[in-house]
């Protein structure tokens, strides 16, 4: 199937590793020009030399927290490709807590601020960009907001799917879609290091938890990233869909 992607620009943040970094080469190989952010300029600079050079990828660094960032990421941006097509709003993180514990209050704030203002301000400098151009596709890559324990990263999901879902009733009329795309457990440096270091965890919590059997892997997700930045998608919008190998329970 033809994406219809051929000569779109696409931003992609958190594009150094995992999710980020296999969405950025799936829209590359289908034809994109790319803009990669990330803080860790080495893992960038080898994702780019990867890319296809029709591509032409753009490196950022920046710390997208700072609030001042949107603005330069923006003008960077534009300044390069005079136009934004497709934001994926890839960086961020869990912040799980010790048991018994309600986190500190920077903890809480952190998380707010890399999980929910950072991509909205990202958002809110192209949207116009996009506007002008009667074209736009945005993809949140966010998390759960159903907790099972306290953990300061799923206020922010939640803040996410709200806003998404306004900017996307917003915007429908300029041709511009906004979802929202919460990953289940997929392999990840934050997955592997973090959360299930062995491969022995990783096979219990998939045997117990996930349908599909298995914990997915970055391409499971970002072929639908993909498919939501395309042209094709058009009347797809203020969603929010699970990749999850059916580990959700929830109905809706």
């Amino acid at each position: 199937m033809d994406m219809q992607l051929t000569g779109k620009v696409a931003l992609v943040t958190g594009a150094s590793a995992g999710i980020g970094r296999t969405i950025a080469s799936m829209l590359a190989a289908e034809g994109c020009r790319l803009v990669i952010l990330g803080r860790r300029r080495a893992l960038l600079e080898s994702l780019a030399a990867e890319l296809p050079a029709s591509a032409e990828p753009l490196i950022v660094t920046e710390d997208i927290t700072d609030p001042t960032a949107a603005e330069r990421i923006r003008d960077a941006v534009l300044g390069r490709f005079g136009r934004c097509d497709i934001l994926i709003n890839n960086a961020g993180g869990s912040r799980p807590q010790p048991p018994g514990s309600l986190g500190e209050e920077a903890v809480w704030m952190e998380a707010m601020e890399l999980n929910f203002h950072a991509a909205r301000r990202i958002t809110h400098a192209l949207v116009p960009a996009m506007q002008a151009a009667g074209f736009g596709r945005i993809v949140n890559l966010t998390g759960l907001d159903e907790p099972h324990s306290v953990n300061p990263a799923n206020a922010p999901n939640g803040a996410t799917h709200i806003w998404a879902k306004a900017l996307s009733r917003q915007v429908g009329g300029h041709g511009i879609t906004v979802n929202s795309i919460p990953p289940g457990r997929i392999r990840s440096e934050q997955i592997d290091l973090r959360v299930m270091p062995t491969e022995e965890s990783r096979r219990a919590w998939a045997e117990k938890e996930v349908p599909a059997g298995y914990i997915g892997q970055p391409a499971d997700l970002a072929v639908l990233a993909v498919f939501l930045a395309s042209p094709l998608a058009r009347y797809i919008t203020g969603q929010v869909i699970h990749v999850d190998g059916g580990t959700r329970r929830f109905s809706h």
